[in-house]
């Protein structure tokens, strides 16, 4: 396995928090990634979903060199007009009526929860805390959100679980119609789940789902950090269902491009009770952010490039279905929709990205044992037969270490 020029070792000043692969980058361009020892590598992982026009692509460098050189910061004590012109178009584009910009997608989900909370508390229903998720479920590393996925792992050592969280079995909604109750504020789920192992809701499920949270007079928070900005080759994954529109939404990744932007998207209705002061950021929304995410939301929102990723992503599903059959002892499944693509393995997954890195293609792991292919939304076919290409070594590779 290649191994970077700067080894562990020489990490002694960074906390220690990442399981870091060997392996380290200097430049790219497009779906390649080029190490600081001169190799280069088909990224199939573009930064977890965020890359979503590939490296250093030319619209998204213009717009930071432009906006550069005249305005990076103010505070949101003043009129940001950036803001306006994102937020216009995000709400054009979605059911949304109003934004709130942050830094990251964990800032998104924050905000979303807030929101939900105080739509019941200024309604006179103080008690309506509860927020129901799912099992499998990722919205992020602070407080809040990792009480709201549940994960013991991200839990444990960090003191007691916060009041008014629940987990369900992703999916089962006769369980969710049970748990909703006096003290429900609002459920949040990923349309389809990023880390949890790229399970996809059916658009039934969706759609079912929102009128179950419609009846209930509960909120309805999709979190779309990963799922969203054309990664399933609508703008949005809830899209796919007619009439499943949430009353709040949360992005992030691919909104800017690689560069730190996310946003919390609701109803009027359901922003009702975030007024001043009741939440903010300094850096959130500032004028560089937004001009590289309006860049970003542009050269996404088009049907070329939307087409683009269902006519990759169609050729990927047949493909590694392929894969599945002919090495039925290492593919178990392959699941997600769109390019969040994933590989349910039979083998330890952090062992094959190990060797999909050997045969110079990166991928990422995920939840019950898969790793996730989450490429640019530019690839091209060409770039996506030379990643099955990759693909197939690396199972000849298991299934010889195996038989050895």
């Amino acid at each position: 396995m290649s191994t970077a020029s700067s080894s562990n070792s020489s990490q002694h000043h960074i906390m220690g928090v990442y399981n870091r692969a060997p392996l380290a980058f200097e430049r790219g361009r497009g779906a390649r990634l080029f190490s600081t020892t001169g190799e280069e590598y088909l990224d199939c992982v573009a930064g977890i979903a965020t890359c979503g026009l590939g490296h250093a692509h030319p619209v998204l460098v213009d717009a930071l060199k432009t906006q550069g050189e005249k305005l990076w910061h103010v505070s949101n004590i003043y009129t940001i007009p950036e803001q306006e012109v994102l937020a216009d178009k995000l709400c054009a584009a979605t059911f949304a009526d109003v934004v709130f910009f942050t830094n990251s997608g964990t800032e998104a989900i924050e905000c979303a929860l807030k929101a939900a909370r105080r739509y019941h508390a200024v309604a006179g229903n103080p008690e309506r805390i509860d927020i129901i998720g799912f099992d499998g479920s990722f919205h992020g590393r602070s407080y809040a959100a990792v009480n709201a996925s549940g994960n013991a792992g991200y839990l444990d050592g960090f003191g007691p679980r916060l009041p008014g969280f629940v987990q369900l079995p992703f999916g089962d909604f006769d369980a969710l119609k049970a748990a909703i109750g006096p003290t429900t504020a609002g459920v949040i789920i990923e349309p389809v789940q990023g880390e949890g192992g790229a399970r996809a809701l059916t658009e039934a499920q969706l759609v079912e789902l929102r009128q179950i949270t419609r009846d209930a007079g509960v909120l309805l928070i999709f979190d779309e950090v990963q799922s969203g900005m054309g990664r399933t080759g609508k703008l949005f994954a809830h899209e796919w269902a007619d009439g499943a529109e949430p009353d709040i939404m949360c992005v992030a990744k691919a909104l800017g491009g690689g560069f730190p932007v996310g946003a919390c998207l609701a109803t009027h209705e359901g922003a009702k009770g975030m007024t001043p002061g009741t939440h903010g950021s300094t850096y959130g929304g500032n004028p560089l952010a937004m001009a590289v995410g309006t860049a970003a939301f542009d050269a996404i929102n088009t049907p070329e490039l939307l087409d683009n990723v269902k006519t990759v992503a169609g050729y990927f599903t047949q493909q590694l279905n392929g894969l599945k059959d002919r090495f039925p002892d290492v593919v178990l499944d392959i699941r997600g929709k769109g390019l969040l693509i994933g590989i349910k393995l039979a083998s330890n997954n952090r062992e094959f990205m190990g060797l999909a890195r050997d045969q110079q293609l990166l991928v990422a792991g995920g939840g019950d044992n898969c790793v996730r292919l989450l490429p640019p939304l530019n690839l091209t076919l060409a770039e996506a037969q030379e990643a099955v290409a990759k693909l197939e070594k690396t199972c000849e590779v298991v299934r010889a270490q195996a038989a050895a």
